[in-house]
């Protein structure tokens, strides 16, 4: 699942990414309000953590920048400032929830967990084709009721191919999720963990498939 980090401290964000990242979400990290709204525009998100003392502006201006455009996306706000009227202000704009400085980071990802289960949120948690089920936010599959840990390469795979499935999916789009907005990673990672989840698949009998179209991408339906 992927987040978009908006902290202009460098230290903070890395420990940010790093400790999510092991949780098993893609993090996209960048400092200023100028960065956050060219990313938001395009690239799909789950959720967006915004600090508030920006170089170039309050985070809260990509709050307003979001819920004047419509969109539904959870927005978590991790700021020093604690005050009751800063609070109803994030509010009043459409923040989702406020977590002040300093935080433990088992909380914060409480938190994020929970948002993201919250059932307005516009992406979903529960992805389904055939007997499996996707958890988004558990990163587990689930196949007649049995749960099953994925690494996060195979998860962050499996959640793109399933939110279109029975589309073929750009092997380009595949290396976004993978990646972020970093150029990291070998030419043929997601032919690596394309074939790992396919094996995952097959071994859990779960009857969906993922074929691959030459040239284009990847496309996962239910097996005929």
């Amino acid at each position: 699942m992927r987040i978009l980090l908006v902290e202009d401290s460098s230290r903070l964000s890395d420990l940010i990414v790093e400790g999510l990242a092991k949780e098993g979400f893609q993090v996209d990290a960048v400092a200023t309000v100028a960065d956050a709204l060219a990313a938001l525009s395009g690239t799909h998100f789950a959720l967006a953590i915004l600090d508030l003392g920006l170089p170039d502006g309050d985070g809260l201006a990509v709050v307003k920048h979001l819920r004047g455009a419509g969109s539904a996306l959870p927005l978590l706000v991790l700021t020093a400032r604690h005050t009751t009227e800063e609070k109803v202000k994030g509010f009043h704009l459409g923040a989702d929830d406020y977590l002040g400085k300093p935080f433990a980071f088992d909380e914060l990802v409480a938190r994020i967990r929970a948002l993201l289960r919250r059932p307005q949120t516009y992406l979903g948690t529960q992805l389904q084709l055939g007997e499996l089920t996707f958890d988004t936010v558990e990163r587990q599959l689930v196949v007649r009721g049995d749960r099953h840990p994925m690494s996060p390469r195979e998860a962050a795979i499996l959640e793109v191919l399933l939110r279109r499935c029975n589309h073929v999916v750009p092997k380009t789009v595949l290396e976004d999720q993978l990646y972020g907005l970093s150029a990291d990673g070998s030419a043929n990672a997601v032919e690596v963990y394309v074939h790992r989840l396919r094996k995952q698949l097959d071994s859990l009998g779960t009857g969906i498939e993922v074929h691959t179209v030459r040239g284009v991408g990847y496309l996962i339906r239910e097996a005929t």
